[in-house]
């Protein structure tokens, strides 16, 4: 039993060290990239899973292939079968809003609650674009924070190039809210405001979720352990600033958050609100700034948003309004 103990000891106590050395550990868990659910989904086939769906790959950069579902608003299904993705990428330019989904850690575009909630803004009468960063799923690469950002600033830049006018809104879920406030931001400064942004289950920044996290909450009482969790987060050069990057966003945003979130505290969903408000007071504009919150009670915890019955009423409103 001793020994036992001993090890157990010995085995938390090496943690922090095995953390310290190999701080690259830590962004494979924020990424969860190699955790490929569902396995045996052969992406390049969508319909097994969504219909109405092409799959394409782009190469965002050297090296650098990403997987990309484009699933048809209702308008459309129709007139889907056996076309060519030239076909696909055509109707883009029908009119219809363009929501492109970054979806958060772990697994591929093909999870089920992903699925389910392109199922839902489809019926709705939304295109949806869901993209595998590097890394996740079948595409290639590396990720990172930079990668990631990359990946969908080439996705939205290629969509604004084929949706002639289009509104197109970039809908980012967990660790995918920074993807999207990152790429709004860049865009932002490069003279081009994206259309809209979504952010559902948003964090202030990833720091903060992995400083939540309930493993890093057996460490905190360690001395120093605060001060070593800052250092390896520097070393690995992840932030993903959604407050930082809120204060300056000026495009329409919608927040999206559950009371009962267990791995994004929903107060951070509220901070971030609060962020955009006083950002769009002392900006003086007054572009858009809306906040869903949803009971405990429902049970929608961090990844079941898309149960709500009355969602595609609150996006398609959301929309709508930009046109006024």
């Amino acid at each position: 039993m001793k020994k036992v103990v001993s090890f157990l000891i010995t085995l938390y106590v090496s943690v922090p060290v095995i953390l310290y050395v190999f701080p690259s550990i830590v962004s494979h868990v924020i990424f969860a990239h190699l955790l490929r659910f569902p396995f045996f989904v052969d992406l390049s086939r969508p319909e097994h899973v969504l219909n109405h769906t092409c799959n394409f790959y782009l190469n965002t950069d050297k090296g650098v292939s990403v997987g990309v579902w484009h699933t048809l608003p209702a308008s459309q299904w129709e007139q889907s079968a056996r076309r060519s993705p030239e076909w696909y990428q055509e109707t883009l330019g029908d009119g219809s809003p363009v929501i492109i989904y970054l979806h958060g850690n772990v697994g591929s575009r093909a999870m089920n609650h992903r699925v389910q909630l392109v199922k839902i803004l489809s019926a709705a009468g939304f295109h949806v674009l869901a993209l595998d960063y590097r890394g996740f799923g079948d595409s290639i690469g590396e990720p990172s924070e930079a990668g990631l950002t990359s990946d969908a600033l080439y996705l939205y830049n290629w969509v604004k190039t084929h949706s002639r006018g289009s509104v197109v809104c970039m809908w980012g879920q967990s660790l995918g809210s920074g993807v999207a406030t990152n790429a709004a931001v860049k865009l932002q400064e490069q003279g081009s405001a994206v259309d809209a942004v979504i952010l559902e289950g948003p964090y202030t920044r990833i720091g903060e979720v992995v400083d939540n996290h309930r493993l890093t909450q057996m460490y905190k009482f360690l001395p120093g352990f605060d001060s070593l969790l800052q250092n390896i987060m520097e070393r690995i050069n992840i932030v993903f600033p959604n407050d930082d990057n809120l204060k300056t966003l000026i495009s329409p945003l919608l927040i999206l958050h559950a009371e009962d979130d267990n791995v994004v505290p929903y107060h951070m969903g509220q901070k971030l609100y609060q962020i955009a408000l006083q950002a769009r007071e002392k900006s003086n504009t007054n572009a858009q700034v809306e906040m869903m919150s949803y009971d405990a009670n429902l049970g929608y915890s961090h990844s079941h948003i898309y149960l709500d019955p009355s969602l595609p009423d609150v996006v398609r409103k959301f929309l709508q309004n930009l046109k006024k």
